[in-house]
């Protein structure tokens, strides 16, 4: 059984869409990781395109956080972990994730270096962003609630005064250890915090964790979700569909370039002529600069949380 995420051509071509569509499928055919919602096919008929994807029932961490869930420090733990070996992959392949959030199983939040980028040209960003965001959704877990008070609608230079002279509070009911790692994922200085699977290992309070187990799944989760019931809040949308010239022009162009994807086709191909060694060779690799413009990004999974089988 699957998931399958269906896009409306003309929605896409009407909100300037397509190239994101089109860029998250380039990069997600080239990736396969336990801790990813990975694509296994991609296919489209006259009005949609379809995304075929891992199904995972447990629904997302945002959904839970809504419901009041406590999560404790080890299960927190444990996401920590299978979570950064997911960082640790897309860092492999030269991807920057940009939009960690509990929707996405992740946090919604953004480093500081994000929202320097529109001050003064500001510096610009790179991996060490979803480390930051990675210690935010630690955070949000444990308290309920976020360490910097964000929304949306929070201009920018209230968002860097905020960084410049508030101080996040650190529960004391929370372990030495935990606070000593969140203090660490949570550095405003890019270069000074920890942005690496190998930094995150390091740190004292992570150093008996079977790494290996973690990988293979074989932890048991300290949140199971109901396996009984429906764990989000299923909405519909209704889409009234208008062409003219131009858009029939668009949606033939989108018809042409669509990529469709068979991943057991490739595994099978793989299997015949030899596994791939180095992640820049295999198919549907992406470039080694920064990927930072594409928007679809619910790509993270934790698949023990989400009511399957460790």
């Amino acid at each position: 059984m699957y998931a399958m995420k269906y896009m409306n051509k003309q929605k896409c071509i009407e909100r300037d869409e397509v190239r994101n569509v089109f860029r998250e499928l380039q990069i997600m055919q080239g990736l396969d990781h336990p801790f990813l919602v990975n694509l296994w096919y991609s296919f489209q008929d006259e009005e949609d395109m379809f995304m075929v994807v891992d199904l995972l029932l447990g629904g997302d961490l945002r959904y839970h956080l809504q419901q009041n869930v406590h999560f404790t420090e080890g299960a927190v733990k444990l996401y920590i972990c299978e979570l950064a070996l997911a960082l640790e992959y897309l860092q492999r392949y030269h991807i920057i994730h940009r939009d960690i959030k509990p929707d996405n199983i992740l946090l919604d939040e953004h480093a500081p270096e994000v929202f320097q980028v529109y001050m003064d040209g500001g510096p610009g960003y790179s991996y060490p962003v979803d480390w930051w965001s990675l210690g935010v959704t630690a955070y949000e877990l444990l308290r309920g609630w976020r360490p910097y008070e964000i929304h949306s609608a929070t201009p920018i230079d209230e968002i860097l005064n905020m960084f410049k002279v508030e101080r996040v509070h650190y529960s004391s009911t929370w372990c030495k250890g935990m606070v000593a790692l969140l203090k660490k994922l949570l550095t405003k200085d890019p270069e000074s915090r920890l942005s690496s699977l190998s930094d995150v290992q390091s740190t004292p309070y992570l150093a008996n964790v079977n790494w290996d187990a973690v990988f293979e799944k074989a932890l048991t989760p300290g949140f199971v979700p109901n396996k009984g019931r429906l764990n989000c809040d299923p909405t519909f949308e209704l889409e009234e569909m208008i062409l003219n010239g131009h858009l029939q022009q668009c949606l033939d162009a989108v018809r042409r370039e669509f990529t469709v994807f068979n991943r057991e086709k490739l595994r099978r191909h793989l299997g015949q002529n030899g596994q791939l060694s180095d992640p820049d060779d295999r198919a549907g690799s992406q470039p080694r600069d920064k990927l930072q413009d594409g928007c679809n990004n619910n790509i993270f999974t934790h698949t023990c949380s989400r009511g399957c089988s460790s």
